[in-house]
């Protein structure tokens, strides 16, 4: 079992969202504010709906916190949900149901699916949890998990390639950019295309039609040999594929090159290695993605995630009632035209969280001071090897 592990619980309309993480070292120097920007990222971006005017989610941190600083015991996190004053009759724990019964299922949600599964006749029982409002318990442990990063020297960050089929053109993006404070309102740091993102998530919002995308994910100042080889589960991409996979309308996930491996011959995808004038290895080009064997190879990690359209369209489409069984629109909850902004947020938090798991488990997780001479006498002993 890997030392560090994290839960999320909570309804999107409910009292409080909440995330138990465990497996911290002690002595790891928490910053609030830090976890409260990364929220606020998360709930900005050009096309975003009316719950994030509602909504101004701050963290509160209710153990494994003392003076500022982890205690080696699960963190327990927690947002307050502030529309739930408008719904505590419709979403109370005890007493009689009240309000009416959501029963118009939306193609492409859990709706239906999950109320065959478990049982239920109010598709509430079922979105209330399967909502992308889950998220922002996975940003404020990902937040944490940066913070574990960064104090080994480790960064987490991202971009918008991709809305709707506009693409950013890679030659007019500063990657050394990535992760600074940006003005973009899409997480996109190339002018023109997010200037034609924006026109195409304003024409879907005008058709009452949604809009999916890519992100991109990297991660800078790794060590080569996280994850291994050995057994399955133990390849670092694999991890990193399932967490991607795991985000809320996540359908594809792309590693380095990804899928242009399939097309090109062997002779453009591998990238070759060289020593430089002190023996240092080094690759003029980084198409695995930082990925080989299923270990890091000491390039940057680079990994694509693609997110479909969001399902909550306000021009619904066609489905069936499940209580008539009648052929219905289906039902319109508040939603967002296009969140892949948003989304690639939630991708940093995930991304954070398998490399943190990655380190913890190859260096410890007791104590911090443990965990930074751990990593130094690696990077020492690999340094001298080659």
């Amino acid at each position: 079992m890997s030392m560090l592990r994290f839960m999320t619980a909570g309804e999107s309309h409910g009292p409080c969202l909440t995330a138990i993480l465990e497996g911290l070292p002690a002595g790891l120097k928490i910053d609030v504010e830090a976890i409260n920007r990364d929220l606020a990222r998360r709930q900005q971006g050009y096309g975003r709906g009316g719950r994030m005017k509602i909504e101004t989610d701050k963290v509160e941190i209710v153990s494994g916190v003392r003076f500022g600083e982890t205690l080696g015991g699960p963190v327990t996190l927690r947002v307050i949900n502030k529309d739930f004053a408008n719904w505590t009759d419709r979403m109370a724990v005890f007493g009689q149901p009240a309000g009416a019964k959501v029963t118009a299922a939306r193609p492409g949600h859990a709706d239906l699916t999950g109320v065959k599964k478990y049982n239920r006749q109010d598709v509430r029982d079922i979105l209330e949890r399967s909502s992308a409002r889950e998220t922002t318990m996975r940003v404020a442990v990902g937040a944490v998990c940066k913070e574990f990063l960064h104090a080994l020297g480790i960064q987490v960050v991202s971009q918008v390639t991709n809305i709707g089929g506009v693409e950013v053109d890679p030659s007019k993006v500063n990657r050394h950019l990535l992760g600074q404070e940006t003005s973009s309102e899409l997480n996109c740091f190339d002018e023109a295309a997010e200037v034609k993102m924006k026109e195409k998530i304003d024409e879907a919002k005008k058709a009452g039609d949604t809009l999916g995308g890519i992100f991109e994910v990297t991660v800078r100042g790794l060590p080569a040999g996280l994850g291994s080889h050995i057994q399955w589960d133990r390849r670092l991409d694999a991890k990193i594929a399932g967490a991607m996979m795991s985000i809320q309308a996540i359908k594809g996930v792309e590693i380095g090159a990804g899928f242009q491996c399939a097309v090109l011959p062997g002779s453009q995808i591998h990238d070759e290695v060289f020593l430089d004038e002190e023996g240092e290895v080094f690759r003029k080009t980084n198409r695995a993605g930082g990925l080989e064997g299923g270990m890091t190879n000491g390039e940057e990690v680079v990994v694509k995630a693609a997110m479909k359209p969001i399902p909550t369209l306000m021009t619904p489409l066609r489905s069936i009632d499940i209580e008539s069984r009648e052929a219905v629109l289906a039902c319109k909850e508040r939603s967002d035209t296009c969140a892949v902004s948003a989304a690639s947020v939630v991708g940093e938090a995930m991304m954070a969280f398998v490399m943190a798991e990655a380190i913890c488990d190859k260096f410890g997780s007791d104590a911090m001071v443990d965990v930074k001479a751990s990593l130094e006498a690696y990077k020492k002993r690999i340094g001298k090897d080659w």
